[in-house]
């Protein structure tokens, strides 16, 4: 997963989760089960209780199994499995339980520290709960309270598309996960990242872990890797934009004691200032305030007057050369560290700074 595409400057649509478009074609497939009639469209109620119709589409229906397909939408998100093809095949069961299966394309738990066990379909919790619910209502309705539903979910191209995503991280493997908590996705939101962040500090938890490498993405974690070939990937965790939630989090796990953060110069420009969102859509690098830096750095005006002139905040190498010595970079490094250590101050907090060669500074406070 990488970091979020600008911001488009627009009123932007909302889209629909996974959890939302399975628990339709749930629905859709039960009710046609039960009926033996075909249906292309279905309304279900989404946890914030607002009632949504879904285009769905009969692939398979017989005495013992009906199957629905619907295409999610996103919506102006640029989400992954946006235009994915979500199935749901159901079967009435005699034990009265509501049972999840993995379908090819979902992805299975092979970790502790999520929602759900290891071994489970990873569908999570709200969108279980939403298929249940519709369920329950149409065994209601034609008088088969005492039957159970055996619920398959699948993906196509599930496997393809979690490629792109932290899943395997989380010891999610084969496919993506269900998810959604309102069953809404909000364009430029980053709700799927940011959960992507709190599963893979729980994960790590779980498995042990009491120190966290954490970087921007995959570029500056493989250079600080190299320096912690002892640390597993479990243990690695991508922030992405989103300091102020990682923080957050790592404060809220006191199992964490220790947190090795990479941060690449035009990020650590932004959280210098103490913005902990570092997405371009949000933040810009403040010219006046690097400035301003360098002179409390004590550097001449002469040389801080440079700063003004650069159109990017990774340009700084050319004025201030890429070294521990270098009295700016260890200002910068020291400003970021206060930010972080404010939001989380009972974990031992080291900063390198990473230049795109893959050479670092790290602070000496």
């Amino acid at each position: 997963m990488g970091e979020l595409q600008d911001i488009p400057d627009k009123p932007l649509r909302r889209g629909y989760t996974t959890g939302a478009c399975a628990t339709a074609c749930t629905k859709a497939a039960l009710y046609s089960l039960v009926t033996q009639k075909e249906i292309n469209e279905v309304r279900i109620e989404l946890p914030i209780g607002e009632t949504v119709s879904f285009k769905v589409e009969l692939v398979a229906l017989s005495l013992k199994e009906a199957v629905y397909t619907t295409i999610k939408d996103a919506g102006d998100d640029p989400d992954v499995t946006h235009g994915a093809e979500i199935k749901a095949s159901v079967v009435l069961n005699t034990t009265g339980d509501f049972i999840f299966k993995r379908g090819e394309g979902v992805g299975l738990v092979t970790l502790p520290g999520l929602e759900i066990p290891v071994g489970e379909p990873a569908i999570n919790p709200v969108p279980r709960k939403m298929m249940t619910t519709v369920c329950k209502k149409i065994l209601a309705d034609y008088q088969q309270e005492k039957r159970g539903v055996t619920i398959a979910i699948a993906v196509k191209n599930g496997e393809q598309i979690a490629k792109k995503t932290l899943n395997s991280r989380l010891g999610i493997l084969h496919g993506i996960s269900i998810l959604g908590t309102s069953g809404i996705v909000t364009p430029f939101s980053a709700a799927s990242y940011i959960a992507s962040i709190q599963q893979g500090i729980d994960v790590a938890i779980a498995n042990g872990k009491t120190e966290l490498l954490i970087n921007s993405g995959a570029r500056s974690e493989k250079m600080l890797k190299a320096l912690f070939p002892k640390i597993d990937d479990i243990s690695c965790v991508h922030y992405g934009n989103w300091i102020q939630e990682t923080f957050e989090k790592i404060h809220q796990s006191p199992q964490i004691v220790k947190v090795s953060m990479g941060i690449m110069l035009g990020k650590a420009a932004k959280l210098a200032q103490g913005n902990t969102n570092t997405h371009s859509g949000k933040t810009t690098w403040d010219k006046d305030f690097i400035y301003q830096l360098a002179i409390d750095a004590g550097y001449p005006e002469e040389i801080a007057n440079k700063v003004l002139a650069l159109n990017m905040a990774g340009r700084l190498r050319e004025i201030f050369t890429f070294t521990d010595q270098e009295k700016f970079y260890q200002k910068l490094i020291k400003r970021c560290h206060y930010h972080c250590q404010k939001i989380a101050p009972n974990v031992q907090l080291h900063l390198y700074l990473i230049n795109n060669d893959g050479s670092y500074i790290t602070h000496t406070l």
